[in-house]
């Protein structure tokens, strides 16, 4: 397989290093190079403030690339509202990407708000950002929320990182109204797209991956058990989905 570039995006306060170790399992599978970015509020971008609307996180992933002297097109896999970021990008400017992996994402108008964000969901962690709770209080509930697969063995990594480059709570509320905020296009990008999913996710309604899918005619796979952060869950099994979607679409080509 050739060695393409990557770019891999998080989702809503999430960082790069939440990617674990699934960053080298990808390389390792596909024998590619990946390239992490943080959205702005996030990671090593904690500082800044977020941004209202996902057409300028947009423009933040263009700039990073920029910096870094990284040729265009790539091929970006996304999750979450790094999905969203994903889809504005190849759907504004589609000559700047090879193709697209999107993983447990939501956006209008495919589906109701109430299955974007699950509303147990949403009021669990307004009841923590009310409380402010400790670190380990907040990161014990996203594993909660994101996994199935018991992966308590992040919890003190997952720590360390709120406390080292923490995401406000006014950048967390920026996040989620561009979320809300983002419609997409009814008609999906002209790229090769893959929709993936994990069934047990309890942040965000697999059907909103689903309908995406059917919307889009994208490629479209399930993971029987896993919930929203699927790369964590099963990222050997995430890798293996797209090495064999990319295989049969250079074979199509």
């Amino acid at each position: 397989m050739a060695s393409f570039t990557w770019v891999f995006l998080r989702g809503l306060t999430r960082s790069s290093m939440h990617w674990g170790p699934f960053v080298e399992e990808f390389e390792q599978a596909l024998s590619v190079r990946v390239i992490t970015l943080d959205l702005p509020g996030n990671g090593s971008l904690w500082r800044q403030k977020s941004p209202l609307t996902v057409a300028t996180m947009v423009r933040s992933c263009q700039q990073q690339l920029q910096e870094r002297g990284i040729v265009q097109p790539v091929s970006v896999l996304a999750m979450s509202l790094g999905g969203m970021v994903a889809a504005h990008w190849a759907l504004q400017q589609p000559q700047q990407l090879r193709e697209l992996v999107l993983i447990n994402t939501s956006m209008r108008p495919f589906n109701p708000a109430w299955q974007r964000l699950r509303p147990v969901a949403l009021l669990s962690l307004l009841r923590l950002a009310a409380g402010r709770a400790s670190a380990q209080s907040w990161e014990r509930e996203i594993i909660r929320l994101t996994t199935r697969h018991a992966r308590c063995d992040v919890l003190d990594a997952w720590c360390a990182e709120r406390l080292l480059q923490p995401v406000s709570a006014s950048n967390a509320l920026r996040q989620l109204l561009a979320a809300a905020r983002y419609k997409a296009q009814r008609q999906g990008p002209e790229l090769p797209t893959l929709v993936l999913s994990g069934a047990g996710d309890q942040l965000v309604s697999p059907l909103c991956s689903s309908a995406l899918a059917l919307h889009w005619r994208a490629a479209f796979q399930v993971h029987a058990t896993a919930g929203h952060d699927l790369t964590l869950d099963d990222g050997p099994w995430v890798a293996e989905q797209v090495r064999r979607w990319h295989q049969s679409t250079e074979h199509a080509a």
